[in-house]
């Protein structure tokens, strides 16, 4: 089963390098790459709603920042994984974050391109999973609600790992590529792990995505239902890829605004009340 709305009005994305960019492999780098984007150090406090920080996560003998924020009251809460974009950890992405802490989620982002710009799949799946890892050892954090988010490269990156990682019950692809793959540092295209998806997934996407065309995402909609995977998909019309981030920010626009809260709305579905069956409903 699928949704499938059409919404108006366009933005400006942000670049577009993603056409070349998760397909063209770079070697490891021992230090972090320079020309990637990353934020200063969280100050602690994003809001009198929410506690912020900025963590280490060690993954494969590497060291990763991972911008981190949580909903100020106690308690335990839902948590998500977020994967910016091939772009970097832009400012836009640290809002993103704040936002779905004064939410009520608690979310961490590991900046997956620490050490080489375009990684294997292989060290950004271990990178995520010891995200996991790190969310499951807080006390804040309900172990069983975790979700997948990624936007670019990162929804890419939530296509390929959300039917692979089992802790996660659920999950969010912001203008991904679903046939990207066959080559030796990323040998799986996303499509071809249908089968195994087992939780549900909301698609977001513009039907001026120029870097991954529209046309791919309803093809890869087809083979989901076909598969009788739950999902849900929401495109909108007019709209470039990286439609959220603007010059490195948040978008103010409509429509970015109605899309953050379809995918709040899909993890407090999700998460909150308990994974969706996957069937028709």
């Amino acid at each position: 089963m699928f949704l499938l709305v059409a919404c108006l009005l366009g933005v400006s994305g942000c670049t577009d390098s993603e056409d070349s960019g998760p397909d063209v492999p770079e070697p490891d780098s021992p230090e972090p790459d320079p020309d990637v984007p990353t934020v200063p150090k969280a100050s602690g406090s994003a809001s009198t709603d929410t506690r912020n920080e900025t963590v280490n996560i060690t993954s494969e003998g590497q060291t990763y920042l991972a911008y981190t924020a949580v909903p100020a009251a106690e308690g335990k809460y839902p948590a998500v994984v977020l994967i910016h974009s091939f772009n970097g950890f832009e400012p836009g992405y640290q809002e993103i974050v704040d936002r779905m802490a004064a939410d009520g989620f608690v979310v961490v982002a590991p900046q997956w391109q620490t050490y080489s710009r375009s990684p294997p799949d292989s060290e950004v799946e271990a990178l995520v999973r010891n995200s996991v890892s790190y969310l499951e050892g807080r006390d804040d954090v309900d172990p069983e609600n975790l979700g997948l988010t990624g936007f670019c490269a990162g929804g890419r990156y939530t296509m390929l790992f959300l039917p692979r990682i089992e802790e996660f019950k659920s999950g969010v692809a912001w203008y991904g590529f679903p046939y990207t793959g066959g080559s030796e540092t990323q040998p799986d295209q996303p499509a071809s792990l249908i089968d195994q998806l087992d939780v549900p997934m909301l698609i977001i996407h513009g039907t001026r995505d120029q870097a991954s065309n529209i046309s791919d995402i309803y093809r890869y909609a087809g083979e989901l239902d076909t598969a009788d995977k739950y999902f849900e998909l929401k495109v909108y019309q007019g709209e470039p890829h990286g439609f959220m981030i603007e010059d490195g920010e948040l978008s103010e626009s409509f429509v970015a605004q109605d899309a953050y809260e379809e995918m709040t709305d899909f993890f407090n579905r999700t998460l909150n009340s308990g994974t969706m069956e996957n069937s028709s409903q």
